[in-house]
């Protein structure tokens, strides 16, 4: 079989698998945010922390409640790095830079997983497991919240009350992504990734030489690693080791978890509305513009443009073999359009444009689909935009599933969409005014800026992945990158919760024949215009100076 029938093959597997579980999981997920029934351990967990689970919050006291237990988090796994020499099993890692201990802590808990570290050289199994491991769930079920309760803002008609931020985390937790984690853990355990508590083994090699080979519990921590859209690897070469990725079915189910949870959540937001076409039409514009980018970086590779790829007959620098071209440009696409970074190749290898495609990907704001709930957020976000741009049109208030887009709900949209940029451009522009930074890229010319300019945008948009050529343990990167991460994170999850609030305050507006139709293809194509174009206005110049100009030459 040739590599493009297998290329196109493990696509249609990982479409058909996303297919069979959108109904059921969105359905289920509904099910579980909707539910008035409480299990023991839940009314346990909130008689433990002072919570009355039938007391729903307004958008701040919900806000306030969120950003409280993440501050909480960021200063516990601080101090868990800070003094893991001194608590076993520490594997005889020493304790972590303060440095990198902020960075690493605000990676985690802005779901980024950003990694300045070699986890096997630089981690013990305690630090892994309780520390980062925790945050892996505790991040993604935050996403998944926010989206949440954004939908509920739509749902609610005439109170300020959007949910109960500690009822949502932990239904999100406990309900969705522990148990399906395990399930998916236990699939990884039976095809090859490791799960063990062995100290490193010791082998001689052919060349009289002597290797540590590390063991760990890789398989629980790869589950919702990419279920939760987390991306850290329990190793430095993340999901291209063979411990954490060995085969390429493990690969594909991988690519699938990272997918699933985002791609089903359209569904759950129809069921929620009381319109599953609503759904569908958020999902489509997810599917298209994934699937347009899935082609072109493949095709991209494939070409594999530039004079020593031609030489050398194939793109295969920095990737594996056990996966080829095909499955690394599926694994990459899917992991940049999602808030994941897990990588099973090196994306600073792969040739300029494809590259750019990966860049691009991450600047639509990772919406396509997504992280857990980031993605369906970013996306109702875009969503509105594109309505209130049609109202303009027609000189007709917009209306966007039953309620008006006032100035209010579009100020708290338009500082959503310029955040991030703000994020990216700002900091890579800081960035390369610093001799340190400078001196940590790897290359020259516009190489060079695709390197900084992919750190800050996978930091800024919370996906964690990297160029691979750039140096970024350092005191100036690290405190850089973990500002764009906290903004990146935070500053957008409180515009969203106070457009819920606002959303929620209004009652609901009845659909008249001037009223936009969001189900139809019209509708559809608009979203998927208004999602690429504000993206490329927005980073087309930098595009220019770094990938672009990089491929094309």
């Amino acid at each position: 079989m040739s590599s493009t029938y297998a290329t196109v093959i493990t696509d249609i597997a990982v479409l058909l698998a996303l297919g069979m579980a959108h109904v059921p999981l969105g359905d289920y997920m509904a099910k579980v945010f909707t539910s008035k029934h409480h299990f023991k351990f839940e009314r346990l967990f909130y008689k433990a922390v002072g919570v009355n689970p039938e007391v729903e919050q307004s958008w701040k006291t919900y806000a306030a409640s969120l950003l409280s237990f993440s501050a909480v988090s960021v200063l516990l796994l601080y101090g868990f790095l800070r003094v893991q020499s001194w608590l076993p099993p520490n594997m005889g890692m020493k304790n972590v830079s303060p440095s990198l201990s902020w960075n690493t802590a605000i990676s985690f808990v802005t779901n980024t997983n950003w990694q300045n570290y070699s986890g096997e050289s630089s981690l013990g199994f305690l630090a892994q497991m309780a520390g980062l491991a925790v945050q892996n769930f505790a991040s993604a079920a935050v996403g998944l919240v926010v989206a949440i309760a954004l939908i509920r803002g739509f749902v609610v008609h005439n109170k300020d009350r959007i949910g109960n931020f500690w009822v949502d985390f932990v239904r999100a937790t406990f309900r969705i992504l522990l148990p399906f984690s395990v399930l998916a853990a236990v699939i990884l355990m039976a095809n090859g990734v490791i799960q063990n508590f062995a100290s490193p083994h010791v082998v001689h090699t052919l060349a009289a030489g002597v290797q540590n080979i590390p063991g760990g519990p890789v398989a629980s921590q790869e589950a919702i690693k990419e279920l939760g859209t987390n991306g850290g690897g329990f190793f430095n070469a993340n999901s291209a080791h063979p411990f954490e990725n060995p085969n390429p079915f493990t690969n594909w189910l991988e690519v699938v978890l990272l997918l699933l949870i985002p791609f089903s959540l359209p569904r759950t937001l129809g069921k929620l509305v009381g319109s599953k076409g609503q759904g569908r039409a958020i999902l489509a514009a997810m599917a298209v513009i994934f699937l347009g980018s899935l082609i072109a970086t493949t095709a991209f590779e494939i070409h594999h443009s530039g004079a020593a790829l031609q030489l050398a007959g194939s793109a295969m620098e920095g990737k594996e073999t056990r996966f080829g071209i095909g499955q690394s440009a599926l694994f990459a696409t899917a992991t940049t359009s999602t808030s994941t970074g897990a990588i099973d190749a090196a994306h600073e290898s792969f040739t300029p444009l494809a590259g750019g495609f990966l860049m691009f990907n991450m600047m639509l704001g990772e919406v396509t689909p997504g992280g857990v709930g980031s993605g369906l957020y970013g996306m109702l976000v875009i969503a509105i935009l594109t309505v209130f741009i049609c109202g303009l049109m027609v000189g007709r208030t917009p209306e966007y599933l039953g309620k008006k887009l006032r100035p209010r709900e579009m100020k708290f949209a338009a500082l959503y969409i310029l955040t991030t940029p703000a994020v990216v451009l700002i900091g890579t522009a800081v960035a390369l005014s610093n001799a340190g930074a400078r001196k940590s890229i790897s290359a020259s010319g516009p190489h060079g800026l695709s390197e900084i300019l992919y750190a800050f945008t996978s930091a800024g948009n919370n996906n964690g992945s990297a160029f691979a050529g750039l140096g970024g343990n350092t005191t100036f990167l690290n405190f850089a990158l973990g500002t764009a991460m906290l903004v990146g994170r935070f500053v957008p999850i409180l515009l969203v919760l106070g457009l819920a609030g606002s959303l929620a305050e209004q009652g609901h507006t009845p659909a008249t024949q001037g009223t936009l139709d969001t189900t139809k293809s019209l509708f559809i194509g608009l979203l998927i215009s208004v999602a690429i174009i504000v993206v490329a206005l927005t980073y087309l110049p930098a595009l220019a100076l770094g990938p672009l100009a990089e491929g094309i030459r």
